[in-house]
């Protein structure tokens, strides 16, 4: 797939990136223009090929010289998070599980599961993922599996 309009329609015009919406109206040598970026996450899954997504200009530019960054939303208070793109790519090649962050109440954690499961349908949509949160030790422990 190689239509900038096709990708934006895809992807229901947000940047994979940094998931904000992109306008598919700005010019593509814009800053915050659309880009069709060539991603890597589904060529590490076993037989996958890998594709395009979209993001905006400057966030596909950034990512060629800086690896990509998924940020904890600030309101979800969480003790170690755990990079987000690092662990998505482990998981897609080898499966299993991870501890992605610890939260002091559960509700705080069921909030951030939300939100991670959520994001992750934008930023890994060829991976299906669920959480699960255990309690131990006074907190609340948010992990990450492969479907």
């Amino acid at each position: 797939m190689s239509d900038l309009n096709e990708i934006g329609e895809r992807d229901g015009w947000r940047c994979w990136l940094c998931d904000k919406p992109v306008d598919p109206d700005a010019s593509v040598n814009s800053d915050l223009g659309p880009s069709a970026d060539s991603f890597a996450l589904a060529k590490a899954k076993k037989g996958a090929s890998g594709g395009e997504r979209l993001a905006h200009r400057m966030c596909n530019t950034m990512k060629g010289k800086h690896a990509p960054v998924v940020a904890w939303p600030e309101e979800l208070i969480a003790a170690e998070p755990a990079p987000i793109v690092e662990t998505v790519e482990r998981l897609t090649r080898k499966g299993g599980r991870e501890l992605v962050a610890r939260f002091s109440s559960e509700a705080d954690a069921e909030r951030a599961s939300e939100w991670l499961l959520d994001r992750l349908s934008r930023f890994a949509p060829e991976v299906s993922f669920d959480t699960q949160v255990n309690p131990g030790g006074g907190q609340f422990m948010l992990m990450l599996r492969t479907a």
